[in-house]
């Protein structure tokens, strides 16, 4: 009855802010916390203002127009998330930053530091878990189904179906398959089409 009221009072504000937010309906975050803790710093405090899902107020995300997301990922949704985007991060669906990750899509040129050099998008797929105070530098591509220890450095590509840590980040295993049933789960409003394939996969 709670989470009900819960979604009543607050999760039709949390919709109409956050067109690009695709959750569980019930079960995953209280809509009274993304309503203070995201929405109101966001919007009223001006804090990650142009992001179309919700940012915690400690994180900072740049260039989010430059941002391709799935379902299940909200970058920066965690404490001292840094997101940057110039040239480009697509992300895949079902993905989950730690606390204090870091993502930086360009760096600065070498003598002109007001300037970002130009590169490759980083490219995040499907079933990604990057551990707490990691960093994933310019045009990297993790692949589908990873995990990142908390505190590794990613600085080359890393394959699908594997576990990497350290610094720089090395895979030191082959990962299982991910096998959720995402097919059955109760989002919080519709999904795109495109992404249908994508959750009934695993069904």
């Amino acid at each position: 009855m709670i989470k009900k009221i819960d979604f009543l009072f607050f999760g039709w504000i949390v919709h109409l802010f956050y067109p690009e937010y695709y959750r569980p309906k019930y079960g995953y975050q209280r809509y009274y916390i993304l309503f203070f803790h995201y929405l109101i710093p966001q919007k009223l405090c001006r804090l990650n203002p142009r992001v179309r899902w919700p940012v915690h107020f400690t994180s900072k995300v740049l260039a989010p127009e430059r941002i391709q997301k799935g379902v299940l990922c909200d970058p920066g949704d965690n404490h001292n998330n840094y997101i940057q985007a110039n040239n480009g991060i697509i992300f895949g669906s079902n993905i989950e930053l730690g606390p204090g990750v870091s993502i930086i899509s360009s760096n600065h040129e070498s003598d002109n530091l007001r300037a970002h050099t130009e590169g490759k998008p980083i490219v995040i797929g499907n079933h990604v878990w990057i551990g707490a105070n990691s960093t994933i530098l310019p045009e990297v591509s993790i692949g589908n189904n990873v995990i990142i220890g908390a505190n590794s450095l990613v600085n080359k590509d890393i394959p699908s179906n594997s576990v990497a840590v350290g610094n720089p980040c090395k895979v030191i295993k082959q990962k299982e398959a991910y096998t959720e049933d995402l097919s059955q789960i109760i989002f919080s409003k519709k999904i795109p089409k495109k992404f249908s394939d994508f959750l009934n996969v695993n069904a």
